[in-house]
């Protein structure tokens, strides 16, 4: 409805702009990022500096950069047009946050930031006049692409003695009190083996509190940007271990930026204040582990692992309901709703029943549940705190598991189907639901269900677990149990509510055939696995779990053979059961060979595909030589062009894809303004890179890809514009 955009419309301007004080500008920007000029007084003294901050309002997911934008970006400008013998100052930056992008990491900002400036108007002013200003400025603004803006501001105060302060001037004060500021405590710098050490001596109060730190390098050449920077405590303080550029030696070159430390108030919440950090190698280093500058201490212990961002933006409750959203989600998937569907099933047997008995099979689940997930968020946080860089779903990583985890689909898809009968209580279904058995097959489903779930992210998983992972051990162990508890939600609900249960069938006949319908997901989830087990081991991977479940199957029909048989048949039949059952189970995992020996892709002579510069003469040139031309709109600022140049096309399968299929590829490079690029751009009803035209060898119109590249995705691409079917083939490898 026009009324209520237009409502909107203005209790958006009405929260940026307070009218009434003449000591802010107009807004100017884009959609993307809205500006304003901000003073800290209402009035210019002659002579007196005063502060003006840019204040730029940034929409949800984008983000705009620090004076060093880390791998990839640029930093916001500012040109001041001032009166004559006016000076404005360099902008006073306040400190950074992370944005990681895959292998890329930068430096910036998001939602709000104010950059201040100090101006010095000349003494020459008379009180009266007008001290007008002019602010042209430019800045970076990134999500999925990356869009270069500007805009100009005009500003002006009126000129009186005394300069009074602004109403904004409380303002300016917070955004000056988030400046970097000179560490209050010694610094020192060493070399620990590859890496370069950081050693704050921060007293035991301070460090009692702290939950985090991080280190911003001021220039580029210091320090890998996405490097990992691994925090330990020492005797004499904390101590940041970080990944040096190839040739940054830091008793030539200072080690200089700012060092953010995250901090627990008392009342809960947390605070992060920056210092600015300055410091070089001093006189001999020590061999690794050995004493350095002003600090000694060995290897120290370790406290967190920050990969990321450190403590993540969201807040501990934001997460805490994220991953309850997430695990109810999760029911939904396709690796987890057959699990769950087998387990209703079986309640709809008991319909009528005891109650009291379908609650305690709802409790038993959702401890299952939970048990698992504990045990599996505290192995992963073990072993991130061991410096592994593990995120959710890291024991799928492990061949050996994955082999594992197919079989057991593959076992619970024949107990389902009828084939085995054998352990029929472990998931739950069949009459025996109700009895002590039953119990234990409530729990075990909860721990299937866990397990099935770790490959899935729902919905509101990713923002609640990358909290999680970079969080304190207690808060990060209490969302992975929300996350456990809203899986679990939906059958505990079931059980708990009777009105619920009314809601499920009669039981039938059809119950049965519905159990085996079941077993089809599970053999599906089976043959993933196995496709899963291919790409970590190749084809002797998959020869070891197909005949693991070669002699499953065996197994299965042997004991079945051997049940009516008087005592001797079946206890023999049992005993060659377990025989089998152990070498399924045990050695055909050591048959497998180490995760990453799948089948590589042939060498070429060059991973870097070779390049033209776009023009659309030159697309025009190519096409009528009947070549399938491949342009990438792209710019060294863009951080999603970087990530997909340095995933897809330094791969060698693309690489040799490319020049099997005589395509071209034509760099149109955006990093400066090119009007040919920009209409081109705009010829394609986008704004901003990337953008990817495959344009097919029989003259027809360009397919637009993704704008996050795949190596299969643009080998399909590749198969689509010549018309190959092997190079579809070898998309498919």
């Amino acid at each position: 409805m026009p009324w209520l955009s237009l409502c909107l419309a203005l209790l958006a301007a009405l929260a940026f702009v307070r009218p009434g004080l003449a000591a802010e500008s107009e807004v100017a920007g884009t959609e993307r990022v809205q500006v304003r000029l901000l003073s800290d007084v209402s009035a210019v003294a002659p002579g007196a500096p005063f502060t003006v901050a840019l204040d730029q309002r940034i929409i949800p997911g984008w983000h705009t950069y620090w004076k060093n934008p880390g791998d990839s970006g640029l930093p916001t400008e500012i040109d001041w047009i001032l009166p004559e013998g006016s000076s404005a100052g360099p902008i006073q930056w306040p400190f950074p946050h992370r944005f990681d992008v895959g292998p890329i990491t930068n430096y910036g900002y998001s939602d709000q930031v104010l950059l201040l400036n100090r101006i010095t108007p000349p003494e020459t002013l008379k009180a009266g006049d007008r001290f007008a200003m002019q602010a042209k400025l430019r800045w970076l603004v990134c999500e999925e692409i990356c869009i270069p803006e500007e805009a100009e501001i005009a500003f002006s105060l009126p000129v009186a003695e005394g300069a009074p302060p602004s109403d904004l001037h409380a303002d300016l004060e917070a955004a000056r009190a988030a400046l970097p500021v000179a560490s209050p405590w010694p610094v020192s710098v060493a070399r620990e083996g590859e890496a370069v050490r950081l050693d704050l001596a921060l007293p035991a109060a301070a460090q009692a509190t702290l939950i985090d730190a991080a280190f911003f390098p001021d220039a580029w050449g210091q320090i890998l940007h996405s490097g990992k920077q691994v925090l330990t405590s020492t005797p004499e303080g904390i101590r940041l271990a970080l990944e040096p550029e190839a040739g940054f030696d830091p008793s030539q070159t200072p080690l200089s930026g700012v060092m953010v430390l995250t901090e627990r108030l008392g009342d809960g919440g947390e605070a992060e204040r920056a210092l600015l950090i300055s410091a070089k190698l001093e006189g001999e280093e020590g061999l690794a582990g050995g004493a350095s500058g002003t600090n000694g201490g060995g290897a120290g212990t370790p406290l967190l692992i920050t990969e990321g961002t450190g403590i993540a933006d969201i807040g501990f409750f934001s997460a805490l309901f994220f991953a309850l959203l997430g695990g109810i989600i999760l029911n939904l998937m396709p690796c987890v709703f057959p699990v769950l569907s087998i387990k209703i099933l079986s309640l709809s047997q008991q319909v009528g029943g005891d109650r009291r008995e379908m609650r305690h099979h709802g409790y038993v689940y959702t401890a299952g549940v939970l048990i698992s997930f504990a045990a599996i968020s505290g192995l992963l946080l073990a072993l991130r705190a061991g410096g592994e860089a593990l995120g959710w779903g890291f024991q799928f990583q492990s061949p050996v598991f994955v082999m594992l985890m197919a079989v057991l689909f593959f076992a619970l898809g024949l107990m389902l189907s009828g084939v085995m009968t054998v352990g029929g209580s472990l998931i739950g279904v069949g009459q025996g639901l109700g009895a002590k058995p039953g119990m234990s097959g409530s729990f075990f489903t909860g721990v299937l269900a866990t397990l099935a779930a770790t490959p899935c992210t729902a919905p509101f998983m990713g923002a609640a677990v990358g909290y999680a992972v970079s969080a304190h051990p207690a808060s990060a162990i209490a969302v992975f149990l929300a996350l456990g508890f809203g899986l679990a939600l939906p059958y505990l609900l079931l059980t708990l509510v009777p009105r619920a249960l009314s809601w499920l069938p009669k039981p039938g006949a059809w119950m049965e055939r519905l159990k085996q319908v079941f077993a089809f997901p599970m053999f599906a989830a089976a043959i993933w696995l196995v496709w899963v087990l291919a790409q970590q081991s190749g084809a002797s991977g998959v020869l070891a779990a197909l005949a693991a479940m070669l002699l499953l199957a065996f197994a299965a029909w042997l004991y079945e053979a051997t049940k009516g048989l008087k005592q001797r048949g079946r206890l023999v039949g049992a005993s060659v059961v377990a025989l089998v059952l152990a070498a399924a189970l045990v050695g055909m995992p050591r048959l497998l060979p180490p995760a990453g020996s799948g089948p590589a892709m042939a060498a070429v002579e060059d991973a870097l595909i070779p390049s033209e510069s776009f023009s659309p003469e030159r697309v025009a040139a190519l096409r009528a030589e009947g070549r399938p031309v491949f342009v990438d709109f792209t710019a060294a600022w863009c951080i999603t062009c970087l990530v997909n140049e340095k995933l897809v096309f330094t791969d060698e399968g693309v690489a040799k894809a490319f020049a099997e299929a005589d395509v071209a590829l034509l760099i149109a490079d955006w990093t400066n303004r090119d009007p040919v690029i920009t209409e081109a751009l705009a010829a394609h009803g986008r704004s901003g890179v990337p953008l990817y035209l495959f344009y097919p060898n029989d003259g027809g119109a360009p397919a637009i890809l993704p704008q996050v590249l795949t190596v299969g995705g643009v080998l399909r691409a590749v198969a689509a514009a010549t018309g190959k079917p092997r190079l579809q083939q070898a998309s498919a490898e």
